[in-house]
């Protein structure tokens, strides 16, 4: 899956005006627009069978028929990219992405990266195209918002099982040599697919900001960098006290994720992070209530969820990234509970 520059520029025009879109050998149109966020687009968009008979479209070049669309339908990503750096970071995302295959992560079907001119005065830019699986039922995040409006919550055991899908995700990420980790785990990047008689289907998506996990910092500037680089990337109510607060001399590695984790299982069952009502208190800071683990739970007579599960959060949530558990201990335990809960 090669990296296109010529003979795509009609894109820029196809993409904002609707029409037809070319990813290497395939044409794709668009349907409709997904979502958006800083510089990038997702569309719906559908493969249109080529007018070369020796070309059979996507199906012919994957061996792995699963990524293969029934109906023809993907989700495509575009980014609009404005200068080298953002150029390099969309290929780190590109090659980190082509990297898994999980079924619990969202793989990368193809790509292209093309060279665009508005106009004859300016200078070249570029765009690039992202082609992924479509999952219509939305993000994790999507389904909490709505399910909060309906005053609607998941049940014990599909929250274990949402959550013990996004750990085999993971654990895929956290057994490479060298460690990946995914370092933006939280709802708005996981996407549900809802399956009649069974939990939902819970995929891992967005490697824009993974890396090799494991750093070591020796110097002030060095844990400085780091914590400019993971305010970023890192979305702030997920994202581990060692990230917000780096000592001078600490190892970092891929249990950053499971602080996130932790968060994100809070969420699956109360529809934030558990520090985020520090956003709404007057004097109150995410920062401090995060680097303090200042976790708030839901007050009632009958909470929702056993304190099995809230145990297991704050588990998960050890300031301390020397003690937090690694991802086998949480799968371990997270099968445990399936086991009580789910009979």
């Amino acid at each position: 899956m090669g990296c296109s520059f010529s003979g795509l520029n009609a894109l820029y025009d196809a993409v904002n005006g609707g029409g037809d879109v070319w990813i290497n050998e395939n044409r794709f149109r668009i349907i409709r627009q997904l979502g958006e966020g800083g510089f990038a687009y997702v569309f719906l968009v559908k493969e249109l069978p080529s007018s070369d008979p020796t070309n059979a479209g996507l199906a012919q070049k994957f061996k792995d028929s699963s990524h293969i669309s029934d109906d023809g339908t993907y989700a495509m990503k575009k980014v609009l990219i404005q200068n080298s750096e953002q150029l390099e970071l969309v290929r780190e995302e590109i090659r980190v992405s082509s990297l898994f295959s999980h079924p619990n992560l969202l793989p990368l079907i193809d790509h292209a990266i093309i060279a665009v001119k508005a106009t004859q005065d300016q200078s070249w830019k570029h765009e690039a195209y992202l082609l992924f699986p479509v999952h219509l039922d939305g993000t994790l995040l999507d389904n909490a918002t709505a399910m909060k409006a309906k005053k609607e919550s998941f049940s014990t055991s599909d929250v274990l099982q949402i959550f013990r899908q996004l750990c085999a995700g993971l654990k895929h990420m956290h057994s490479f040599e060298p460690p990946y980790a995914h370092n933006d785990v939280k709802p708005g990047n996981v996407l549900l697919t809802h399956r009649k008689g069974h939990a939902p289907l819970a995929i891992l998506m967005d490697f824009g900001s993974a890396r090799p996990a494991r750093r070591q910092i020796r110097s002030r500037s060095e844990a400085l960098q780091l914590q400019e680089w993971a305010s970023e990337h890192c979305s702030a109510p997920y994202r581990a006290p060692e990230l917000w607060d780096c000592p001078s001399h600490a190892d970092i590695d891929e249990r950053t994720d499971i602080w996130s984790l932790g968060c994100t299982l809070y969420a699956i069952m109360y529809g934030v992070s558990p520090f985020e009502y520090a956003l709404g208190e007057s004097g109150g800071s995410l920062q401090l209530a995060i680097v303090n683990t200042q976790i708030k739970w839901p007050t009632g007579q009958n909470p929702p969820y056993p304190e099995a599960l809230h145990q297991f959060v704050t588990w998960m949530l050890q300031p301390q990234a020397t003690v937090r558990p690694r991802i086998d201990d949480i799968i371990i335990h997270v099968d445990k509970l399936i086991s009580k809960f789910s009979k």
